[in-house]
């Protein structure tokens, strides 16, 4: 199987891990607990059905849409993610040119291996940096303060990982960060000698973003979970939340915002966007699912925010199904990062585009000239 042979979301993964060792194939595919959010983020698509118009005579339509102040070619983007270089050498920088060449975001997570400041030397396209609240408050001043000195366009804090969820395939696998050569894991890397000569030739694993402020999780062998409890702080607060809209003074959102109720106090806080999302069915199982959530939350917010559906996107349908719900736009995580292991950033390229067909193709089918014909009289929910 090659990457030319990867036409959806099932054929990048299966390539994924047959390039990945075990343990970071299951870092990227697993869920928390029972798993039952992850696989409902998508199931969720299938509870109603798009209703197309006929002899629309749509052309060409018109893809673009307007997110954190900065108008994208189409209505997806790269989700914030972690330790980009995990899945492929060239990690984030290779995320970053991909996304750049089709006019969308790319996201920089807290937990890069490459700097803010590289990133913004090799990519002059849309960027959106995302923050977590440490419990040295230094540590997240400097984060902010950077990326506004490299002129990224948008931040959003992420608001549902004060703990780290229980994900079971990582205990089992032994994951940890740098990754360790155990013996249950040796004959796994053993098997992927190309990931291992990559790994150990282009560069040191290391938090680029922290190092400088502290060595967990880059100096030493350091588990992401035992990151996560260690450094982010678990009494965060609307307040925490609110200084760091106020000190970025730009378009912000948060992320994890599932409820009405959160969304509507994003708005007293100043925040410009919401991020809806369940971190990818990593960190609370049994939750709602984002696509769950958007309609209600756009009915009670109005155009005062731009909400972002994160989570559980493998389709181009299912983004037009987002859009119609009340998504100003979607991101995605697993799947970008699967076609990033398969192929680097050509795999990355490759996937945005075939979103990007998909999406053309459907607008097409569904008589859409852009994205604002897309509202809720062209879905059925399904009783």
């Amino acid at each position: 199987m090659n990457l030319k042979d990867c036409y959806n979301f099932s054929d990048f993964r299966k390539l994924a891990k047959k390039r990945l060792p075990s343990p970071i194939f299951h870092y990227i595919d697993g869920g928390a607990d029972d798993e039952t959010t992850l696989r409902r983020n998508t199931e969720s698509f299938n509870d109603c059905d798009l209703v197309p118009n006929i002899l629309a005579s749509v052309g060409k339509p018109n893809l673009s849409t307007t997110v954190f102040g900065k108008k994208i070619n189409m209505p997806i983007f790269l989700s914030p993610t972690a330790m980009q270089r995990l899945y492929h050498h060239d990690g984030d920088k290779a995320s970053a040119r991909a996304a750049e060449k089709f006019g969308t975001f790319y996201s920089m997570s807290t937990m890069a291996n490459n700097s803010i400041e590289e990133i913004a030397d090799i990519s002059s396209g849309p960027k959106l940096f995302q923050l977590y609240v440490h419990k040295d408050n230094s540590i997240t001043d400097d984060l902010i303060d950077r990326c506004r000195i490299s002129s990224f366009d948008g931040m959003c804090l992420t608001v549902d990982t004060l703990v780290a969820g229980n994900r079971e395939k990582d205990h089992r696998t032994g994951f940890t960060t740098p990754p360790k050569l155990t013996l249950q894991s040796l004959m796994s890397f053993a098997l992927h000698p190309q990931w291992v000569f990559n790994y150990f030739t282009h560069g040191k694993f290391e938090m680029s973003n922290v190092k400088n402020k502290t060595d967990k999780g880059t100096n030493i062998a350091k588990s992401v979970i035992e990151y996560i409890n260690e450094q982010y702080d678990p009494a965060m607060s609307w307040k925490d939340a609110e200084y760091c809209v106020k000190k970025w003074n730009g378009p912000f959102a948060l992320k994890g915002v599932m409820s009405v109720d959160d969304a509507k106090k994003a708005i007293d806080i100043g925040c410009t966007a919401i991020m809806v999302s369940n971190h990818g069915g990593r960190q609370l199982d049994g939750s709602r699912s984002p696509f769950d959530q958007v309609s209600a939350i756009r009915e009670a917010v109005g155009d005062k925010l731009e909400i972002i559906l994160d989570g559980g996107v493998r389709r181009g349908t299912h983004v037009l199904k987002a859009l119609a719900a009340g998504a100003t736009a979607c991101s995605f995580g697993k799947m970008f990062l699967f076609s990033l292991a398969a192929g680097g950033q050509q795999g990355v390229e490759h996937l945005l585009q075939n979103m990007h067909d998909e999406i053309n193709r459907n607008m097409v089918l569904m008589g859409c000239k852009n994205l604002k014909e897309l509202n809720s009289s062209r879905l059925i929910y399904r009783k």
